[in-house]
């Protein structure tokens, strides 16, 4: 149904809208381009400067018939209100579909077992708020509504939601604790990460748990989510997680293991429809604390 607005400031039409609607920017201003927003009867660009009194008109496309398949593979579940919920996810799944990829995934678990979830990340990432490695565990939160959904967003990008992560890299610290402040950027055409001036600012903070011959189970917490932030910044400091081939820290023969040792285990904030605090735990799971009695055991006489 088209929606008339009336501009009463100078300002952009992308943010102007955003405001009016609740909707992101980056989606007002796909909607812009596709041709559903009017000023005065005529189609703008994203960056058209609205003056007092402009007529704005505001349209949606009609929903697009989702063409990801559900997946009736179970998900844990640690929390679930009307807004949201808070997933624990397990290594090895995928969190969306992508490319050729477009089954087996977290998304099309999400599409079986839950009834409604927020359309912002579109037909392929709905209710994706956040990301996880494919080969990483643990906590995630997903946006069930659209009001959520961006207001989730927005916290992230205020550093206000708090996600703590458990780790064994190799190597041992000096220090207990330590922050590691580098900025982050795609490696041009390729997966990978890299640090690099260009980059984006990534902020990871870290406590020494345990040390365990040559090696150091850490507790990691985030200021920022870039991919593959925690791989990258402790390769780059000479200690690269156990586990992470593609960033040099391929498994030993002494250890039986086929992904990263990296387990997002704890996540909190505010809610942000409801107001009260969300806390979530999940214990590491069996694969890594297997590796754990592993190498206790093995270096046990040399603490």
């Amino acid at each position: 149904m088209e929606k008339t607005f009336r501009a009463e400031t100078s300002e952009r039409i992308d943010h102007f809208l955003a405001g009016k609607t609740e909707k992101s920017r980056s989606f007002i201003q796909k909607l812009i381009k596709e041709g559903f927003v009017k000023v005065n009867g005529k189609i703008v660009k994203p960056s058209h400067i609205l003056q007092p009194e402009d007529n704005v008109s505001y349209d949606e496309p009609p929903p697009v018939e989702l063409k990801i398949k559900k997946d009736s593979k179970p998900i844990k579940i640690v929390y679930e209100d009307r807004f949201l919920l808070v997933v624990d996810k397990e290594a090895g799944l995928t969190v969306h579909p992508v490319g050729s990829h477009i089954s087996d995934t977290l998304v099309n678990r999400l599409l079986y077992s839950v009834k409604d979830l927020s359309g912002i990340g579109g037909v392929m990432r709905p209710g994706i708020v956040h990301r996880l490695d494919k080969d990483t565990s643990g906590l995630m939160v997903v946006a069930k509504d659209d009001e959520a959904h961006i207001k989730l967003s927005a916290m992230l990008k205020e550093h206000s939601i708090k996600r703590k992560y458990i780790a064994l890299v190799k190597g041992n610290f000096k220090e207990k604790s330590g922050v590691i402040n580098l900025p982050i950027m795609r490696k041009q055409g390729e997966t990978k990460m890299t640090i690099s001036v260009a980059g984006r600012e990534a902020i990871t903070h870290y406590k020494v748990l345990e040390t365990i011959g040559p090696y150091s189970l850490l507790e990691i917490s985030l200021e920022t989510g870039r991919t593959h932030q925690i791989r990258v910044h402790f390769t780059y400091i000479g200690h690269p997680l156990v586990g992470d081939p593609m960033y040099g820290g391929k498994a030993s023969k002494e250890i039986a293991l086929n992904r990263q040792f990296l387990h997002s285990y704890e996540i909190r904030f505010i809610h942000p429809i409801i107001g009260k605090e969300v806390r979530a735990y999940s214990s590491l799971p069996q694969d890594l604390l297997d590796v754990l009695k592993m190498i206790r055991e093995r270096w046990k006489n040399e603490r």
